[in-house]
């Protein structure tokens, strides 16, 4: 399932870019301004001392900056893959009307990306619904940014109006088609197995393969955390609709609330001890909160890769 790139119609999305763009400069400003400060961009091409280091390359100028001590890195050691996993299906446009799900991820993808670029690592995107439509390799090279950056765009352009999830075939599609050890990022509500064990351990054993193949993984579990998690909905009658199946349902919120939080939280809870077992990384992302969690937790990641 490796696309070309080389199709004139495939330009890179300007707002999509800008927007990247801006996340990153901003993020990166707000470290240089934290306790943090040189945790940023020199990262990119500078690494903390540590004792046994070669003090010829220690960089002097920076220290003079930062009063910390790091050496430089050449481009041999910033050869990070990664390999973006992204839950395309109907449940991630919620909520319906607003700014939803996917349109989180795509955001937050595309700002790792930006800064994977800056880093000159390698990055791919992998895209799912009920099965794995889009796979590209880890390059890092402009024109496949472009590439990728418009397969985004049109991802948000064309919904996936009553489609599945099948996140557990495509993570053992991924895992196969990874031949070198990488970073993998995942997006994904993780609700296709919330009400399934089945699906649930078919699940962990995808992110199982993921491991075994050496891979570390990051999952972002996406959600609007208000509706989707504290099931914050009047006490009043509503009717809900499976954005996936289309099933519906007529109930009074405040009848149902208790038996949903109490199967969600469970679900949840087996999740985590899963992630922790395989030593994944698993992050809540509330689509209200911006995009600083995400960065955060790339960069804590990428540091102990080194």
């Amino acid at each position: 399932m490796e696309p070309r790139e080389n199709q004139p119609e495939q330009q890179l999305n300007s707002n999509l870019e800008l927007l990247a763009r801006s996340v990153v400069e901003g993020f990166i400003t707000g470290l240089h301004k934290s306790p943090f400060h040189g945790f940023s961009v020199e990262f990119a091409e500078h690494r903390a001392y540590n004792s046994g280091d070669n003090v010829r390359n220690i960089d002097w100028k920076l220290f003079g900056k930062t009063e910390k001590l790091y050496t430089k890195r050449y481009e041999e050691e910033t050869n990070l893959r990664c390999q973006f996993v992204l839950d395309t299906s109907s449940s991630m446009f919620f909520p319906q009307g607003e700014y939803n799900k996917l349109t989180f991820s795509v955001q937050s993808v595309a700002a790792l990306i930006y800064l994977l670029k800056k880093q000159r690592d390698a990055f791919g995107l992998s895209l799912f619904t009920d099965e794995l439509w889009l796979n590209t390799p880890a390059r890092s090279t402009t024109t496949h940014q472009q590439y990728i950056f418009a397969q985004l765009d049109q991802v948000l352009a064309k919904p996936h109006l009553n489609v599945g999830t099948n996140l557990e075939r495509s993570l053992h599609q991924v895992a196969e088609s990874i031949h070198k050890r990488s970073m993998v990022i995942i997006f994904s509500d993780l609700l296709s197995a919330f009400h399934d064990e089945s699906q649930q351990s078919a699940l962990f054993a995808g992110l199982q393969h993921l491991k075994f193949n050496k891979h570390e993984v990051i999952i972002f579990s996406i959600s609007d955390k208000a509706k989707e998690i504290d099931f914050a909905f009047d006490n009043r009658p509503y009717h809900f609709i499976d954005m996936e199946t289309g099933t519906e349902l007529k109930a009074n919120s405040g009848t149902v609330k208790d038996t949903y939080l109490s199967s969600y939280k469970a679900y949840r809870q087996q999740i985590a001890i899963t992630c922790a077992r395989y030593k994944i990384d698993l992050v809540e992302a509330d689509i209200s909160e911006g995009f600083s969690g995400i960065l955060s937790a790339y960069l804590i990641k990428r540091q102990k890769m080194n």
